[in-house]
Parts: C-alpha cells; structure tokens; sequence
C-alpha cells in the first residue's frame, strides 16, 4: 500500500488534486460522475433509436398512400422511438375501439414516454455544470485567504515565493472547476439538441398521419383492416 501510495504521489494530476484540497477532491469526483453519466446517456439514447428512423418514415408514406397494412407492418413491434410512436398513431387509427381524440390521447401518452426518457439524466449535467466552477471559486478564494493570512503572520519577512505558490494553488481549482464545467455543458447541449429534434420528429410523425386529408378510416373500415 506505501508503494502504491507513493506512486500516486508521483502523478502530476494526483499531486494537483491532493494540493487543492477539498474542493479539488470535490471538482475530481465531480469529473468522474459527469464521464458516467454521459456515457450512460450515450448507451440510453442508443437503446431508445434516437439515430433511427427509416421504418417510420416509410411507414407513415405508406400510410398517407393509403396502403395502411403496409403502414403497420413497417413498425410493429420496432423498439426505436420514433417507430414506437408511429405504431401508437397508426395502430390506434386503425383500432376501432379508438376515435380520434382517444387515438390522439393515447399518441401523446406513448410520446411522452418515449421524450421522458430522451431527456433522463441532463438535471444531474446541468447541475454539474453550475456548481463545478463555484466550487473551483470557492476553493480559489479559501486559498486566497490561507494564503494572505499567512502573509499577515509573516509580516515583513514574508516570502513573495511562498505567497505567489499559495495563490497558484487557489487559482488551480479556479481552472479545475471550469475544465470540468465545459465539458458538461458541451454534453448537455448536445443531448437536448437530439431531445428536441426528437421531440419534432415525434410530431410531425403523428400529425402526419392524423391529418392526412380524408383518408382517415371509418370504424367499419377499420374493423375490415383489422381482419385482414
């Protein structure tokens, strides 16, 4: 364990973070949290079919031809989000136990769902990215009064290299605090941006195909799809 411990000493990043004290420690768990929680985003958004989107967009071009059988093959049972809220649109349109405000109720429920989940975690990237800097301030002006009270005592044998070592390590967490706050807004930006572009998509889809113009089945037509 001491040569272990020694070894640790030797890093520079190590010896940075032990310098800057509590806030350092604090700045450090904050960077190890922000690289989970981004890579837990990255794994969520791909089991969800963010990226995804060919069937249904075919599906609802089938469905504004009128081929709705067609329409509702393309996404049944298709895991991604936007086939998921195609097949709740299409499917309650051909249901007959669904008229339209209930098919668009229940559209709106699955969408929901689906953005609720798009969005899962950025409150926790968010709040890192407010509070890393303000703990690198905070750690920046503790150290600034360490390191003038230790100039007061001193008086005029004060050691200006001393000094200046205090103030280059308050400044660190400064400069700690916004290395990690950056990259958690970048991240953040980026996993709303493909939450809101989403969240268009998931509409259009669903105006798509309750608004085409006339083709909207009776339910005795629908119970005849339903059949076939």
């Amino acid at each position: 364990m001491t040569e272990l411990g020694n070894m640790l000493a030797a890093l520079p990043l190590f010896a940075m973070i032990r310098d800057g004290g509590w806030t350092m420690w604090l700045i450090a768990a904050l960077s190890v949290i922000t690289l989970a929680v981004v890579l837990w985003k990255v794994g969520s958004l791909w089991r969800l079919g963010v990226w995804g989107g060919r069937h249904s967009r075919r599906a609802v071009e089938l469905w504004t031809q009128g081929r709705r059988h067609e329409a509702i093959q393309q996404v049944r049972g298709r895991p991604s989000a936007r086939a998921r809220v195609a097949q709740a649109a299409i499917g309650t349109s051909l249901d007959p136990r669904f008229d339209d405000q209930a098919a668009r109720e229940e559209t709106a429920r699955v969408a929901r769902q689906v953005l609720y989940r798009s969005r899962e975690g950025l409150r926790s990237l968010e709040l890192i990215a407010t509070i890393a800097p303000l703990l690198g301030l905070l750690g920046t002006v503790l150290g600034m009064i360490a390191a003038f009270q230790v100039l007061q005592s001193s008086g005029n044998q004060a050691d200006p290299s001393d000094l200046a070592g205090g103030i280059w390590v308050a400044l660190l967490t400064t400069a700690a605090g916004m290395a990690v706050a950056i990259p958690a807004g970048v991240a953040l930006s980026w996993f709303e941006s493909i939450a809101d572009r989403l969240q268009a998509d998931l509409e259009d889809l669903a105006t798509r195909v309750f608004v085409t113009s006339g083709d909207r089945p009776t339910a005795r037509a629908r119970l005849v799809e339903a059949a076939e």
